[in-house]
């Protein structure tokens, strides 16, 4: 099938995008000091993406509240967790064309707003490293089961309804004249489905510049590469028994960029982001919209 009838059957389903947990951090806590995270993300999915394909087209729109903790069981280990609640919506038709042999369940023919806790997420955090002021280096793990059965056949759905295991590295740099870099790199083992394995690897970069009202501009980037997976709809036509499985096994990759904002206001942390996909293969055209409230505490002495 010629590419451009691909990226055209690609248009008719929406991948939900998993709500994932708040991004590992290369500053780990201290013994006994912690933080809360409460985060709300959107994502607005506008269209589909091929290497030379772009189309607008079929909107949903995911939107995630994540409550997450951290606490440092001594000066370098730390452990977390999290439970996003999410809700979804499909704005788009029934499917036609080349992807017209997909089913159109009620979760989305409906069009009305599905809404559900999703995984839960566990973690450990290990610092490696960690050069006064300067420099860190912190390894991280980090497991995600889902809460209960949800439905994961459609596009209107919370998840994707797999068990994940994530190993990462995140590095931290604090530069002269009030500039910062955090990079981190995680790879996912995911739970096969149907026998097709689907891990990932994502890479993460923010480069941050403190103004002197303590207002910090943060430029970010952020790339994803699916380790097999499924191709759509060569890899999904065929085989009847991957109609309603091809959402949570598609290779996706992708390049997302944009920027955002941090403010420390007493014990509280602010901030705000905005990532575009710049490009990518059999993924998604999305903006991404997340509000962070972070406050930090402390046990004991």
């Amino acid at each position: 099938m010629p590419r451009r009838a691909a990226a055209a059957a690609l248009t008719i389903f929406s991948i939900v995008a998993s709500a994932r947990p708040v991004a590992a951090q290369a500053w780990a806590p201290r013994r006994g000091d912690g933080d809360v995270t409460f985060v709300t993300q959107m994502i607005d999915h506008i269209g589909r993406v091929f290497p030379d394909v772009r189309i607008d087209c079929c909107g949903t729109t995911n939107v995630a509240i994540v409550a997450n903790a951290e606490y440092g069981m001594t000066d370098r280990w730390s452990i977390s967790g999290n439970i996003p609640y999410v809700f979804a919506k499909y704005r788009g038709g029934p499917p036609d064309g080349a992807a017209a042999f997909l089913p159109y369940p009620a979760v989305d023919s409906c069009h009305c707003v599905h809404s559900s806790f999703q995984d839960f997420g566990f973690g450990t955090q290990y610092n490696l490293l960690r050069v006064r002021r300067s420099f860190s280096l912190t390894a991280s793990t980090r497991y995600g089961v889902p809460s209960h059965g949800y439905d994961y056949a459609g596009e209107a759905v919370v998840g994707f309804g797999l068990k994940e295991l994530g190993l990462g590295l995140d590095a931290g740099w604090v530069l002269a004249h009030r500039v910062s870099i955090e990079s981190s790199y995680a790879y996912t083992f995911v739970e096969r489905a149907l026998g097709i394995s689907h891990n990932r690897s994502n890479v993460r970069l923010d480069a941050g510049y403190a103004f002197r009202n303590r207002l910090e501009a943060h430029g970010i980037m952020s790339v994803q590469r699916t380790h097999g997976g499924l191709r759509f709809p060569d890899d999904v036509q065929p085989y009847p028994e991957r109609w309603t499985e091809f959402h949570r096994l598609l290779n996706d990759d992708y390049v997302q960029a944009g920027g955002g904002a941090s403010y420390p206001l007493g014990n509280w942390d602010l901030s705000f982001s905005f990532l575009k996909t710049l490009s990518g293969d059999n993924t998604h055209n999305v903006h991404v919209y997340t509000v962070e409230t972070s406050r930090s505490f402390r046990l004991g002495r």
